[in-house]
């Protein structure tokens, strides 16, 4: 017998108490009851997402609520710079350039972060730079940004910061109205530990009256403008997840139950234990500057990555995710965010022992579990 266990980034696991909330009988949409739910979970999001702002919420995934942000924040005659650092960095120019808006799309090496100098310079070198969009945490490359940082350079600058943090919202510190980020972006499948389906945006007053005074082509279904209108009546423009709606709203409370900051804590400590793990069995960091809710191993040599998911999974039902484009088959990558603790994060380190062992690698066995432990007892 194997138990489904999942490391990968995205879907994350879900707790059995939300399951249980949305296997339960439900009532139409368009009720009161739906309603309750709604108004509940657009308060709890705002505490979650460190923010005053309302929070949108939008059947589909944190794509779907980028797509949006994007189309409704670049109105005709704005120029989008789009830091470009990973696969999910790339999806955000990809789609300026879909919708015909001008956009810069600034590349950098994967698994390292932007100087926010570098866009600093680029604002003062363009002043026809109205947007700046990039990722808080690039998934694909598990590398973390400083956007405190770029969000004061932004903010000086009177330019809009939207920021993808899908894998940063409800996992590692975040705080967009402090930092000034106009625009936070996230989805359900990560640190909001339910499946996928539902996506998030929570605007800033700046940037609503961007959207609002908008007068060229804005999306149909993922029209902020609708999305909010409906919020305030705690409902949505068109038919909702309604029973995804009613596990988030459980999943919210037992975050908010934990406290984020120790959530941000805890993500923290399993992500350390991680990499102290993989140092001492020869998995080295991928990334230069590390992000918490996810980490990128490089593989010891000779050994295929391919091969340690395939043993992960087989033998212990543990599913984790390799790299994207050029880093496929170069990376391995375990995730933190979720419902996972640190017993589940050791748990992993012991079975990625296993299958290394069992494919040729030479190691102390039992170092990495024991580089694991020492760092979660000097730090939980």
């Amino acid at each position: 017998m194997k138990k489904i266990r999942l490391f990968t980034p995205g879907p994350c696991a879900v707790p059995e108490d939300v399951l249980v909330e949305m296997a339960r009988p439900f009532e139409h949409h368009r009720t009161p009851w739906f309603k309750d739910f709604m108004k509940q979970c657009q308060t709890k999001l705002k505490e979650v997402l460190q923010t005053k702002n309302e929070v949108l919420i939008i059947t589909g995934s944190g794509t779907a609520a980028a797509e949006g942000a994007i189309i409704g924040c670049n109105p005709p005659g704005s120029r989008m710079l789009t830091i470009e650092s990973g696969k999910f960095g790339q999806r955000w120019g990809e789609i300026a350039e879909q919708f015909g808006i001008d956009v810069i799309r600034h590349e950098i090496e994967w698994g390292t972060a932007i100087d926010p100098q570098v866009i600093a310079d680029y604002l003062k070198k363009d002043p026809k730079i109205t947007t700046v969009m990039l990722t808080h945490s690039e998934t694909s490359t598990a590398t973390l940004c400083d956007l405190e940082a770029i969000g004061k350079i932004t903010n000086a600058a009177g330019k809009l910061l939207l920021a993808d943090c899908i894998t940063s919202a409800g996992a590692l510190p975040l705080k967009p109205d402090d930092w000034g980020v106009d625009v936070v972006i996230t989805g359900a499948q990560k640190a909001l530990m339910i499946p996928p389906g539902l996506g998030f945006a929570s605007l800033s007053e700046r940037a609503w009256e961007v959207v609002r005074n908008n007068k060229g082509q804005h999306a149909y279904y993922l029209n902020l403008i609708k999305a909010y209108k409906k919020g305030l009546e705690n409902d949505t423009p068109f038919t909702p997840a309604h029973i995804m709606i009613r596990g988030l709203n459980k999943a919210l409370d037992m975050m908010l139950e934990e406290g984020m900051e120790n959530v941000w804590k805890r993500v923290a400590t399993m992500a350390a234990a991680a990499r102290a793990a993989g140092e001492a069995i020869g998995c080295t960091v991928f990334s230069k500057r590390p992000s918490d809710s996810v980490t990128a191993f490089n593989t010891p040599a000779g050994i295929k990555v391919p091969d340690i998911r395939k043993g992960l999974k087989e033998r212990f039902g543990i599913q984790s995710a390799g790299g994207q484009e050029h880093l496929k088959g170069k990376i391995l990558r375990l995730g933190h965010m979720g419902y996972v603790d640190e017993m589940d994060t050791v748990l992993a380190i012991a079975a990625l022992e296993q299958v290394l062992y069992k494919l040729g690698h030479k190691f102390e066995l039992g170092s990495g579990v024991t580089a694991a432990q020492k760092v979660l007892a000097e730090r939980m």
